[in-house]
């Protein structure tokens, strides 16, 4: 599933693509259940002939600033993601890929007045597209929690919002309305950096443990951002290689088991060896 390295991707290809051109044509697929709220004839009907000032961001949560609202929202879901001509998706862990132009699975096809297009595709209609006056000030967005990108608290505002939670540190992490765009695999990372062992309540760690998990938060989630969320260039030492499949006898970098377990509902990798 995209999660916020992936979406600030996405961010990028669409500020580079679209900002400061106007909207000369849209392209609607007709499917009411990724169009949220809206008919897509009423979204293709907000977008064409607007400008796009800026393509912004918040968690997973992504939306084009036009010169006048409403704005579309977009939201990648599992296997969502944006594609220009001549580009090339990242693969997902769903193993769905998208050829051709259009691409397999276009829900959202725009054209600019200066020749450039994008196309939103999203496979398994997990994703979702919305239109909203003040996106930044609506549901979804309103009810998310900091975006460890833009918005990372102080470490003293960080320590005091944990101390409210009660729940293990690997579902906190996992929680938008605390952390908005941390998934599965950037929780485990985390928690693997920070050697927390995922299943202690995140209240329960000491203030220099909740350091080292900000700190962690911050550096991962900006190392992926700074290779644009190409797995093959994230860090060889981090437990993200080797966290799929629940492989057994699967060794961390430095030689150390890798074992998995649930932790909030969700399949969680860690090294019992290293955290604690």
């Amino acid at each position: 599933m995209p999660e916020l390295p992936e979406v600030e991707r996405s961010r990028k290809l669409a500020e580079r693509v679209a900002a400061g051109r106007s909207v000369a044509r849209v392209a609607v697929e007709d499917d009411d259940i990724v169009y949220d709220g809206v008919t897509p004839k009423q979204f293709r009907a907000a977008l064409k002939g607007r400008q796009v000032v800026a393509a912004r961001r918040h968690g997973k949560q992504m939306w084009l600033e036009l010169d006048r609202g409403p704005h579309p929202l977009l939201h990648l879901g599992m296997t969502g993601q944006l594609y220009t001509p001549g580009s090339e998706g990242l693969t997902l862990e769903s193993g769905i890929k998208t050829e051709g132009w259009p691409p397999r699975f276009t829900k959202l096809q725009l054209w600019f007045d200066d020749g450039g297009q994008l196309a939103f595709t999203n496979a398994r209609r997990l994703g979702r597209l919305r239109l909203r006056d003040a996106p930044a000030e609506e549901p979804p967005i309103s009810k998310l929690g900091f975006d460890p990108l833009l918005s990372m608290p102080s470490a003293k505002a960080f320590i005091e919002r944990a101390r409210r939670r009660r729940s293990p540190a690997k579902a906190v992490l996992l929680d938008q309305s605390f952390a908005a765009g941390v998934g599965n695999w950037i929780a485990d990372e985390v928690l693997y950096q920070a050697r927390i062992d995922p299943r202690r309540r995140l209240a329960d760690l000491s203030d220099v443990e909740l350091r080292l998990v900000r700190t962690k938060l911050k550096k991962v989630i900006r190392d992926a951002v700074k290779v644009d969320a190409e797995k093959a260039r994230y860090p060889r030492g981090w437990l993200f290689h080797r966290r799929w499949g629940k492989q057994s006898g699967i060794c961390d970098a430095t030689g150390n088991l890798v074992e998995h377990l649930e932790v909030g509902g969700r399949t969680t990798a860690w090294v019992p060896a290293l955290q604690r």
